[in-house]
């Protein structure tokens, strides 16, 4: 997915070339790819599980150090933030841009040999998440974002703000009416536990025009190309979902939490709406 320029890129407060921070991201998502690829053909490998009872193989982890070592390397002033090795400070501390990585986001469908697990990659500077690449080598997609750069002024160089989807633009559809929307769930364990939006969740599902869980990385992908309109999960963390919140913004969607907050690194849930006029429906059905 392109090359990456071997020079050391130094990172202020105020300058990232998002250029160069785009080919990073991909060149990082093609050296996990090819591990990944690695591992599948021996078939071969071990799972150990968190103290919350979620497993990590040793795949997760060779390829977050795949990734590691390809931005490090171009960008060394920049905070890395993995799933699997947590937070390494930057080389310098005049940087306030961080790396967000879940090397496997899905690795229950990996460990079952299912194609819904992805590699995701994003970059937060100054509290602000400006890029974003969600690989998913099974699936056969790769949706790369940038966000506005006249709204995120951190985000130096070319101006190219965008989502692509195997390299071609994509949008979503325009969909304002519920009752036209497509709707498509996640992991929905917190939600489930919370009567009142149980019984409004049984309500959204009945006002909708279709109804499918496709979960994980997939259905951001088809929120941003159009063919979702709207998404609703209860269980997520930052790592699984900054990639995807560039690429659904600037994909022209609106994304919070169920609250109608914006997305952090504090974030549990997930509310995702091709439109402004179908997400304040669905928050205030909520809350």
């Amino acid at each position: 997915m392109g090359s990456v320029s071997q020079r050391r890129i130094l990172v202020s407060m105020n300058s990232i070339d998002n250029s160069l921070a785009k080919d990073a991201a991909n060149a990082a998502a093609d050296a996990a790819e090819a591990v990944i690829k690695s591992y599948q053909l021996n078939n071969d490998w071990t799972i150990s599980y968190k103290s919350d009872d979620s497993p990590v193989t040793e795949v997760d982890v060779a390829c977050e150090k795949a990734i590691q070592d390809v931005l490090v390397k171009t960008f060394p002033n920049v905070a890395f933030y993995g799933e699997e090795t947590g937070r390494h400070d930057a080389h310098s501390g005049d940087s306030d841009a961080v790396w967000l990585i879940d090397p496997i986001d899905g690795t229950k469908s990996f460990i079952r040999q299912m194609r819904y697990y992805s590699t995701q990659i994003a970059l937060e500077t100054d509290g602000e998440l400006v890029l974003g690449v969600s690989n998913a080598p099974a699936y056969g997609e790769r949706l790369v974002a940038v966000a506005d750069s006249s709204a995120t002024p951190t985000l130096s160089g070319t101006h190219e703000p965008g989502v692509w989807l195997n390299g071609q633009p994509v949008q979503v559809r325009p969909i304002t009416e519920l009752s036209e929307a497509f709707l498509s769930t996640g992991n929905l364990t917190r939600l489930a536990r919370n009567s009142h939006r149980w019984q409004a969740l049984a309500d959204i599902v009945q006002s909708v025009r279709r109804v499918r869980g496709y979960g994980d990385f997939c259905h951001y992908h088809q929120l941003c190309a159009g063919q979702t309109d709207l998404i609703i999960e209860s269980d997520v963390n930052i790592l699984d979902i900054a990639a995807l919140t560039v690429g659904v913004r600037a994909a022209g969607g609106v994304i919070t939490d169920l609250e109608g907050g914006a997305i952090n690194q504090h974030t549990t849930s997930v509310l995702a709406a091709a439109t402004q006029q179908l997400h304040t429906e669905v928050l205030e059905r909520f809350n």
